[in-house]
Protein backbone atom coordinates (compact mmCIF):
# COMPACT_ATOMS: atom_id res chain seq x y z
CA UNK A 1 0.00 0.00 0.00
CA UNK A 2 0.93 3.39 -0.66
CA UNK A 3 3.00 5.64 2.33
CA UNK A 4 5.89 7.14 2.75
CA UNK A 5 7.95 7.15 6.07
CA UNK A 6 11.19 8.82 5.12
CA UNK A 7 13.15 11.46 7.18
CA UNK A 8 12.83 14.78 5.50
CA UNK A 9 9.41 14.44 3.58
CA UNK A 10 5.70 14.84 4.88
CA UNK A 11 5.29 11.58 6.08
CA UNK A 12 2.14 9.18 6.02
CA UNK A 13 1.18 5.89 6.87
CA UNK A 14 -0.33 2.67 4.91
CA UNK A 15 -3.93 3.49 6.52
CA UNK A 16 -4.26 6.87 5.80
CA UNK A 17 -4.23 5.83 1.75
CA UNK A 18 -6.20 2.91 2.47
CA UNK A 19 -8.63 4.66 4.49
CA UNK A 20 -9.18 7.45 1.49
CA UNK A 21 -9.31 4.65 -1.43
CA UNK A 22 -12.23 2.53 1.01
CA UNK A 23 -14.52 6.20 1.28
CA UNK A 24 -14.16 7.54 -2.08
CA UNK A 25 -13.45 5.45 -5.34
CA UNK A 26 -12.54 8.84 -7.84
CA UNK A 27 -9.66 9.52 -5.36
CA UNK A 28 -9.00 5.70 -4.98
CA UNK A 29 -8.30 5.80 -8.86
CA UNK A 30 -5.96 8.79 -8.66
CA UNK A 31 -4.04 7.48 -5.89
CA UNK A 32 -3.24 4.17 -7.38
CA UNK A 33 -2.43 6.03 -10.73
CA UNK A 34 0.15 8.63 -8.53
CA UNK A 35 1.31 5.67 -6.23
CA UNK A 36 3.30 6.88 -3.20
CA UNK A 37 4.32 10.27 -2.88
CA UNK A 38 7.34 12.21 -1.25
CA UNK A 39 6.85 15.69 -0.39
CA UNK A 40 9.85 17.64 0.95
CA UNK A 41 8.92 19.01 4.54
CA UNK A 42 10.51 22.13 5.73
CA UNK A 43 11.87 21.26 8.56
CA UNK A 44 11.56 23.71 12.45
CA UNK A 45 8.33 25.51 12.36
CA UNK A 46 10.35 28.79 12.84
CA UNK A 47 12.18 28.06 9.15
CA UNK A 48 8.97 26.78 8.14
CA UNK A 49 7.31 30.54 8.62
CA UNK A 50 10.17 32.50 7.33
CA UNK A 51 10.23 30.57 3.99
CA UNK A 52 6.14 30.89 4.08
CA UNK A 53 6.59 34.45 4.53
CA UNK A 54 9.14 34.83 1.79
CA UNK A 55 7.42 32.69 -0.20
CA UNK A 56 3.97 34.38 -0.82
CA UNK A 57 3.58 35.47 -4.72
CA UNK A 58 7.11 34.89 -5.71
CA UNK A 59 8.12 31.76 -7.59
CA UNK A 60 9.73 28.62 -6.53
CA UNK A 61 13.30 29.84 -8.52
CA UNK A 62 12.94 33.12 -6.80
CA UNK A 63 11.96 32.14 -3.39
CA UNK A 64 15.14 29.63 -3.44
CA UNK A 65 17.34 32.69 -4.45
CA UNK A 66 16.24 34.37 -1.15
CA UNK A 67 16.42 31.79 1.13
CA UNK A 68 19.69 31.21 -0.32
CA UNK A 69 21.19 34.47 0.24
CA UNK A 70 19.00 34.54 3.57
CA UNK A 71 20.94 31.30 4.17
CA UNK A 72 24.60 33.05 3.59
CA UNK A 73 23.90 35.39 6.16
CA UNK A 74 22.51 33.68 9.10
CA UNK A 75 23.96 30.03 8.38
CA UNK A 76 22.24 26.83 8.75
CA UNK A 77 19.39 26.39 10.00
CA UNK A 78 17.91 29.70 10.22
CA UNK A 79 17.47 30.55 13.56
CA UNK A 80 15.36 33.23 15.62
CA UNK A 81 18.98 34.20 17.29
CA UNK A 82 20.22 35.10 13.72
CA UNK A 83 17.66 36.38 12.07
CA UNK A 84 16.84 38.69 15.01
CA UNK A 85 20.55 39.84 15.19
CA UNK A 86 19.93 41.73 11.51
CA UNK A 87 17.84 44.75 10.97
CA UNK A 88 15.16 44.85 8.37
CA UNK A 89 17.32 46.17 6.17
CA UNK A 90 19.88 43.66 6.05
CA UNK A 91 16.79 41.05 5.46
CA UNK A 92 15.65 42.82 2.66
CA UNK A 93 18.66 43.05 0.84
CA UNK A 94 18.19 39.50 0.61
CA UNK A 95 15.82 40.06 -1.67
CA UNK A 96 12.71 40.81 -0.31
CA UNK A 97 10.59 42.99 0.34
CA UNK A 98 10.27 46.18 2.75
CA UNK A 99 7.03 44.49 4.56
CA UNK A 100 8.53 40.27 4.09
CA UNK A 101 11.11 41.68 5.94
CA UNK A 102 9.30 43.59 8.53
CA UNK A 103 7.39 40.78 9.21
CA UNK A 104 10.39 38.25 9.46
CA UNK A 105 12.09 40.16 11.88
CA UNK A 106 9.04 41.08 14.32
CA UNK A 107 8.73 36.60 14.22
CA UNK A 108 12.27 36.33 15.27
CA UNK A 109 12.34 38.79 17.88
CA UNK A 110 8.82 37.54 19.30
CA UNK A 111 10.78 34.19 19.85
CA UNK A 112 13.53 35.76 21.55
CA UNK A 113 11.62 37.40 23.41
CA UNK A 114 9.27 34.82 24.52
CA UNK A 115 6.17 36.74 23.33
CA UNK A 116 5.56 33.59 21.00
CA UNK A 117 6.35 30.21 22.11
CA UNK A 118 7.44 28.06 19.15
CA UNK A 119 7.26 24.67 21.54
CA UNK A 120 3.57 25.37 22.54
CA UNK A 121 2.46 24.67 18.84
CA UNK A 122 3.00 21.06 19.08
CA UNK A 123 1.14 20.83 22.20
CA UNK A 124 -2.01 22.04 20.31
CA UNK A 125 -4.89 21.00 18.07
CA UNK A 126 -4.90 21.70 14.55
CA UNK A 127 -6.99 25.30 15.09
CA UNK A 128 -5.57 26.70 18.16
CA UNK A 129 -2.22 26.15 16.26
CA UNK A 130 -3.98 28.34 13.38
CA UNK A 131 -5.20 31.02 15.53
CA UNK A 132 -1.79 31.21 17.14
CA UNK A 133 0.27 31.27 13.64
CA UNK A 134 -2.13 33.87 12.14
CA UNK A 135 -1.80 36.09 15.23
CA UNK A 136 1.88 37.00 13.61
CA UNK A 137 2.32 40.02 11.35
CA UNK A 138 2.51 38.70 8.04
CA UNK A 139 0.85 35.16 8.56
CA UNK A 140 -2.57 34.17 7.03
CA UNK A 141 -4.27 31.26 7.12
CA UNK A 142 -3.48 29.29 4.15
CA UNK A 143 0.58 30.24 5.33
CA UNK A 144 -0.51 28.59 8.60
CA UNK A 145 -1.78 25.64 7.06
CA UNK A 146 1.19 24.72 5.12
CA UNK A 147 3.38 25.18 8.63
CA UNK A 148 0.96 22.43 9.89
CA UNK A 149 1.55 20.19 7.14
CA UNK A 150 5.17 20.53 6.16
CA UNK A 151 7.01 20.99 9.24
CA UNK A 152 4.07 19.98 11.89
CA UNK A 153 2.91 16.79 10.32
CA UNK A 154 -0.46 17.50 11.03
CA UNK A 155 -2.51 14.80 9.01
CA UNK A 156 -5.95 16.34 8.94
CA UNK A 157 -5.36 19.74 7.33
CA UNK A 158 -7.27 20.87 4.15
CA UNK A 159 -6.59 24.51 2.52
CA UNK A 160 -9.49 26.01 1.05
CA UNK A 161 -7.50 29.27 -0.03
CA UNK A 162 -4.77 26.68 -1.88
CA UNK A 163 -5.56 26.94 -5.81
CA UNK A 164 -3.59 23.80 -6.44
CA UNK A 165 -6.02 21.53 -4.43
CA UNK A 166 -8.75 23.31 -6.31
CA UNK A 167 -7.53 22.23 -9.31
CA UNK A 168 -6.54 18.40 -8.20
CA UNK A 169 -10.19 18.21 -6.79
CA UNK A 170 -11.45 19.74 -10.15
CA UNK A 171 -9.45 17.24 -12.47
CA UNK A 172 -10.47 14.17 -10.00
CA UNK A 173 -14.29 14.34 -9.86
CA UNK A 174 -14.62 16.87 -13.21
CA UNK A 175 -15.70 19.73 -11.58
CA UNK A 176 -15.86 23.16 -13.03
CA UNK A 177 -15.73 25.30 -9.81
CA UNK A 178 -15.24 24.33 -6.12
CA UNK A 179 -17.55 26.01 -3.59
CA UNK A 180 -16.87 26.10 0.25
CA UNK A 181 -20.09 23.83 0.77
CA UNK A 182 -18.51 21.29 -1.57
CA UNK A 183 -15.01 21.56 -0.29
CA UNK A 184 -16.44 21.04 3.03
CA UNK A 185 -18.19 18.19 1.68
CA UNK A 186 -14.65 16.77 0.85
CA UNK A 187 -12.81 17.92 4.09
CA UNK A 188 -15.47 15.33 6.09
CA UNK A 189 -15.38 12.66 3.83
CA UNK A 190 -11.43 12.62 3.87
CA UNK A 191 -10.86 13.34 7.46
CA UNK A 192 -9.05 12.45 9.74
CA UNK A 193 -6.49 12.73 6.49
CA UNK A 194 -7.60 15.57 4.75
CA UNK A 195 -3.51 16.06 4.53
CA UNK A 196 -2.56 12.68 2.66
CA UNK A 197 -5.97 13.43 0.09
CA UNK A 198 -4.39 17.17 -0.45
CA UNK A 199 -0.98 15.37 -1.26
CA UNK A 200 -2.38 13.92 -3.95
CA UNK A 201 -4.50 16.84 -5.12
CA UNK A 202 -1.77 18.49 -5.60
CA UNK A 203 0.64 15.81 -7.58
CA UNK A 204 -2.69 15.41 -9.79
CA UNK A 205 -2.95 19.32 -10.30
CA UNK A 206 0.77 19.25 -11.71
CA UNK A 207 -1.00 17.26 -14.82
CA UNK A 208 1.81 14.98 -15.40
CA UNK A 209 0.01 11.72 -14.08
CA UNK A 210 -1.27 9.56 -16.72
CA UNK A 211 -5.11 9.96 -17.23
CA UNK A 212 -4.65 13.56 -15.70
CA UNK A 213 -4.58 15.98 -18.21
CA UNK A 214 -7.47 18.51 -18.09
CA UNK A 215 -8.95 21.05 -15.75
CA UNK A 216 -12.43 21.22 -16.02
CA UNK A 217 -12.45 24.99 -14.98
CA UNK A 218 -14.48 27.11 -17.07
CA UNK A 219 -12.13 28.45 -20.26
CA UNK A 220 -10.51 31.75 -19.32
CA UNK A 221 -10.28 31.38 -15.58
Amino acid sequence: MYSCDELGFVRYDAAATAYLMSKDRKLALAIEAVGSIRRPADGDVFASVVKSIVGQQISTSALKTVLGRLAVKVGDPVTPEAVGALSVDALQSCGMTFRKAGYIKSFADAVRSGEFDLDALARMGDEEAVKALTSLRGVGRWTAEMVLIFSMNRMNVFAFDDVGIHRGIRMVYHHRDVSRELFEKYRRRFSPYCTVASLYFWQISHMDVPGYDRDYAPKGR
